[in-house]
């Protein structure tokens, strides 16, 4: 067996086996589903707003909803499938996917979307957790690599089709019927992945069934994922919030010691904790993603509000960076096979924050006509940059995760990716609407978008430090040691 793993953690240029092809196609169709209907339901927002009559706070929870109950079930999900097997959890989590989408297509009531999109986001995280957990499993080295980097390109797909794609079901249908059908088309791709899942994902044995779920973790850390969350949805509170987030931390902290010192095993790995490349490397994801996110948000209101341009015609400008993190997340494992992880991850890091730092000095400086254009290149640039960075980084991280916590691992990295984006969108917006507030006509909107520019880049500029401290704590993963047992007759079958 060893044989055969060292095979697969150093071969070049291999295809796929059959089975691996069969996994990871499930794979990346649970990514693109749960991401098609977050970039779709972005643009029915409006017509929905109209047709429900629904309110400021219920459109917040409707929009933000999704992704808090993301994050809240992604590190218990991880857990359920590292201890008892993924496949059944996946296919849990999917049936609650479709379930929420059915429930919201048919909701008369804007109360009815929030609890439903909130059921979409519980089954969206314990998907996405099973994800992360069986491509560790299944694959090693640079097959690993080109799996994340295919997850990348999905990814971005999924972004780049959910505007326009949902643009032309209500443009086409009406505000009344379209906003339901836009909601409603994720569920063809839910059901598809149901299906495949049952029949493909591979069959994995419980570790250790007796071991259960740390319920005492579970809710301390659901508790805190609403609290450092639930401010940027509610948009007020920080203080309490943020006093309160400070408490949960540290009993968490205390309560996963002490469940480890009496021989049982934490919601958290204690490696995970204890592993300083972990912690910063995920410190890099989070700035990558949330600069990323934030800059895109800011973007699409200064198209649409500044510069006068349609949803669709803003849709289209943005369109490149997704095409230019999916071009190049394609053979960004044959880059960083040449030139090894962290030169890439950095000099991907580098490049996003030119891209980020052009496109606000273009603001400053290029005529309105023209800026549109020079946007979209600067797009490009940067989502090319992105694609060199994501997957190698999400390599780099989980490979100083032990196999028996790759699910927690994995979901420990998404909710971390989660809480920087809505901390940073929350920052980076905030900063544009009081710089745009304090000033007058275009020219003052155009100086609002080069300080959200500037704040962007200096986010990318901290992933790009924490980067360097990543390479100085290690550039490679040492075993792992635990008091913890080892686990017994983890297997997968087909």
């Amino acid at each position: 067996m060893s044989g055969i793993s060292e095979a697969r953690e150093t071969r070049e240029g291999e295809r796929f086996s059959a089975r691996e092809r069969r996994i990871l196609a499930v794979c990346l169709a649970a990514g693109f589903t749960s991401l098609l209907d977050q970039s779709v339901l972005n643009i029915a927002v409006p017509a929905l707003r109209d047709a429900l009559a629904a309110d400021a706070a219920q459109l917040q929870w409707i929009v933000a909803g999704y992704s808090l109950a993301f994050g809240v079930a992604l590190v218990p999900g991880g857990r359920l499938g590292d201890v008892h097997g993924r496949k059944p959890f996946f296919l849990a989590g999917m049936a609650l996917f479709v379930l929420g989408g059915l429930l919201s297509s048919c909701a008369q009531d804007a109360w009815l979307v929030v609890g439903a999109r909130l059921f979409q986001g519980l089954g969206a995280g314990l998907v996405n957790a099973q994800v992360i957990g069986t491509i560790q499993d299944v694959f090693r080295g640079a097959a690993r690599a080109r799996a994340l980097g295919m997850y990348a390109v999905t990814a971005g797909i999924a972004t780049a089709l959910g505007p326009p794609v949902g643009g032309a079901l209500i443009a086409a249908a009406g505000a009344e019927p379209g906003w339901r059908f836009a909601v409603l088309l994720n569920v063809p791709f839910a059901v598809a992945t149901l299906v495949a899942g049952a029949r493909f994902l591979p069959r994995q044995r419980p570790v250790n069934a007796s071991a259960g779920l740390d319920l005492p973790g579970v809710a301390l850390f659901a508790g805190l994922t609403v609290l450092i969350m639930l401010p940027f949805i509610r948009s007020g509170g920080y203080l309490a919030y943020g006093a309160g987030a400070a408490a949960l931390a540290v009993a968490l902290v205390l309560q996963q010691r002490a469940r480890a010192r009496s021989g049982r095993r934490p919601l958290v790995h204690p490696a995970l904790t204890r592993s300083a490349p972990f912690a910063l490397g995920t410190g890099v994801a989070m700035a990558q993603f949330g600069a990323s996110l934030a800059n895109g948000m800011v973007l699409a209101v200064f198209l649409q509000a500044e510069l006068g341009l349609s949803p669709m015609t803003a849709a289209l400008v943005m369109l490149p960076q997704a095409v230019g993190m999916g071009a190049t997340s394609t053979f960004a494992w044959r880059v960083v096979r040449r030139f090894g992880e962290h030169r890439v991850i950095t000099s991907g890091l580098t490049l996003s924050a030119l891209a980020l730092l052009s496109g606000g000095i273009a603001t400053l400086y290029v005529p309105a006509g023209a800026l549109p254009w020079v946007l979209a290149l600067c797009q490009l640039c940067a989502g090319a940059a992105t694609g060199f960075t994501v997957a190698p980084t999400q390599a780099q991280v989980l490979r100083h995760a032990p196999a028996e916590a790759a699910g927690v691992a994995g979901g420990l990295l998404q909710m971390s990716q989660r809480m920087a984006a809505a901390v940073f969108i929350s920052a980076v917006s905030g900063l544009y609407l009081h710089s745009s507030a304090a000033s007058l006509g275009l020219p003052g909107m155009r100086r609002a978008f080069w300080h959200a520019s500037l704040a962007c880049t200096a986010i990318v500029g901290a992933g790009l430090l924490i980067s360097v401290l990543h390479r100085r704590a290690g550039a490679k993963p040492t075993p792992v040691r635990t008091a913890l047992p080892a686990p017994q007759g983890k297997e997968l079958t087909p």
